[in-house]
């Protein structure tokens, strides 16, 4: 059975959480991704942090089998300092559709890759830079991490518990919806574009710009009423009781969502409080709701309570933590969490594919390449006879 995006060739320049994911996604559903790893020890900036002692630990290398963000792809080893191995990279360049990057703007015009160079080879060829801040503007050249763009754009403010300092929704907004996910669309428009007119383009691709897209609602109610939306003071953000988190005996959470009357009178009858079924909206009466809700989740387990009200047509759900996710039989179901068969033996666990295609569906295809891994297949299916790919090695050009 073929897949959506066999054909579709990617160089992957990326290294952090956004790019790989954009690649990931784009690679899942079929596309030959290779990925250009820099060969040899780290240099510069990225030798500096490598001697540090505070560097953020990482448990999860780039080349583990279980980092399903480098999965389905191939990896070879350019040094592009090398004169030799940019020619291998214009190579490349020659046949590829797309070419996804994410370093600081003007990193590549330097380096000799960028968009204008590579579209004077392949007039087809789609180039997407996922950036912070995106390629012009005042902050184009600030440094910045999700934290920092979520603040930006407005997210992080509007997160919390009310009186309380903003919580922080891992790295979920910017790196992965806003940069790798938009990533990932720019990415799929450009190829449909080119289907009309030929030709390929520059996808300019801001983390900021995703988060404050994302926020499409919530602005859209600011500039019809003027009001700021305010830590725990939304509808969707913590104000009422029927769309909140509450403990139960074990300890455990369970999330309720009973916006609707017909769903809160279906919790307020599960929940021993039928008198208050006309009072959701009653902000007067919010505090004697979420008194009610608090007190009676505290007497049985979460999973007895998520149990009774799915039972009762209640929107509801558990809190879960990443161990239970794994077990859940719905996920299980939706082939959300897999198993892949290692080459060396045993299995290894998976995110699964999100993206369910009826007739062309994605594929897990391979686990993440180990760094370099397929340099010399690679240079093969360009043409490069075997005593110049170990010339290209003993010179340092690649790996």
């Amino acid at each position: 059975m073929s897949m959506a995006l066999e054909g579709i060739s990617i160089i992957d320049l990326t290294r952090l959480a956004p790019g790989p994911y954009c690649t990931m996604i784009l690679a899942d559903l079929g596309a030959d991704v290779i990925k250009v790893e820099e060969p040899g020890p780290p240099t510069g900036r990225r030798a500096e942090q490598a001697g540090q002692a505070s560097e953020v630990p990482r448990t999860l290398k780039q080349d583990s089998p279980y980092n399903a963000l480098n999965r389905n792809k191939r990896s070879i080893g350019l040094n592009l300092k090398y004169q030799d191995a940019r020619e291998i990279f214009y190579k490349l360049a020659e046949t590829a559709d797309v070419v996804v990057e994410e370093f600081r703007p003007g990193v590549t015009k330097r380096l000799g890759i960028d968009y204008d160079t590579l579209s004077k080879i392949n007039p087809r060829i789609i180039y997407c830079a996922i950036t912070g801040y995106g390629q012009d503007g005042p902050y184009q050249n600030l440094v910045g991490h999700d934290i920092n763009y979520i603040s930006t754009a407005g997210a992080l403010g509007a997160i919390g518990e009310k009186g309380r300092k903003p919580a922080i929704p891992l790295n979920l907004l910017a790196d992965f919806a806003g940069g790798g996910m938009h990533g990932a669309i720019g990415v799929l428009a450009a190829l449909m574009a080119r289907e009309r007119t030929g030709k390929g383009q520059f996808v300019d691709i801001a983390m900021t710009d995703g988060v404050v897209s994302l926020l499409s609602r919530a602005l859209s109610e600011y500039f019809l009423t003027g009001e700021v939306v305010k830590r725990g003071t939304s509808y969707l953000g913590g104000r009422t009781p029927v769309y909140n988190t509450y403990q139960c005996r074990d300890g455990k959470y369970l999330s309720l969502g009973s916006l609707e009357p017909w769903f809160f009178a279906n919790l307020c009858r599960a929940a021993g409080c039928e008198d208050l079924v006309p009072h959701a909206w009653d902000e007067s009466k919010h505090q004697k709701i979420f008194d009610h809700l608090t007190k009676v989740f505290k007497a049985k387990p979460r999973d007895e309570w998520v149990e009774i009200l799915r039972q009762t047509d209640t929107c509801v759900a558990p809190v879960y933590l990443l161990d239970e996710v794994e077990t859940d039989p719905h996920l299980i179901h939706r082939k959300m969490i897999v198993e892949v068969e290692h080459p060396d033996g045993g299995k290894i666990k998976q995110t699964g594919i999100s993206v369910k295609l009826s007739d062309t569906p994605g594929q897990i295809r391979r686990l993440a390449p180990r760094a370099c891994q397929h340099t010399d297949e690679v240079l093969k299916e360009l043409g490069y006879p075997t005593e110049e790919v170990e010339r290209l090695k003993e010179e340092g050009a690649i790996r």
